[in-house]
């Protein structure tokens, strides 16, 4: 019973792990090389995790035209990212702006020789084979001065601290009401179990005593 407790246990911490891990903020230092306009098509389990798929017929897989971001991370490895309103779903993120997003990257756009860095602030995650390709949803950018600034991720932190902070409340008072109300019961369970089963043996003891 204990090896079934603690599978639960681990299997909901990897889950919410994943959770916060896709759901919370990144900021990566890009330089920007392209910016692009693609058609996609939707319509499976996958639409979980793009924005504003729904609204084409029943018979036919919704289709959009969603905007990408093309840029390399400061040790060289490519990043694609597509830009799309959250809106007032989820994650809370009320990022209404992506044309102008759009065209601050297009702004940004550099070469190898002549780099121009920028933080660029997304969520989500990058796969090439998971549901067709999902990508992270970029949420704002800002220039900054070359690819060794120091990131903090300060809200990150916050979020993650207040979260712990609630989590170890709900589990105190969640203890504390177990072991005032729910613990004593099973006590007394116990005990009632106890005296059925020494009632119920002496009256077999009596029984076999009588033969």
């Amino acid at each position: 019973m204990a090896y079934v407790r603690w599978t639960i246990r681990i299997l909901l911490l990897v889950i919410l792990g994943a959770f916060l891990h896709y759901t919370l903020p990144q900021r990566d230092i890009v330089r920007i090389v392209n910016t692009y306009e693609e058609r996609q098509d939707f319509g499976g389990f996958g639409d979980v995790f793009w924005k504003n798929t729904r609204g084409a017929p029943a018979e036919a897989p919704a289709t959009r035209d969603v905007q990408f971001i093309r840029t390399f991370t400061s040790n060289g490895e490519v990043m694609v990212c597509r830009n799309q309103d959250t809106g007032f779903g989820w994650p809370p993120y009320f990022k209404f702006d992506t044309a102008n997003l759009q065209t601050e990257a297009a702004d940004a756009q550099s070469t190898e020789t002549a780099p121009q860095w920028v933080a660029m602030r997304h969520y989500g995650w990058r796969n090439t084979w998971l549901f067709g390709g999902i990508f992270p949803n970029a949420l704002s950018m800002k220039p900054v001065e070359g690819p060794d600034v120091q990131l903090i991720p300060w809200f990150n932190i916050v979020f993650l601290t207040v979260l712990a902070v609630i989590l170890v409340t709900i589990w105190r008072l969640w203890r504390n009401f177990r072991m005032r109300r729910i613990d004593p019961v099973l006590e007394d369970i116990d005990e009632a179990g106890d005296a059925a089963r020494g009632r119920i043996s002496g009256v077999f003891d009596r029984l076999r005593g009588r033969r």
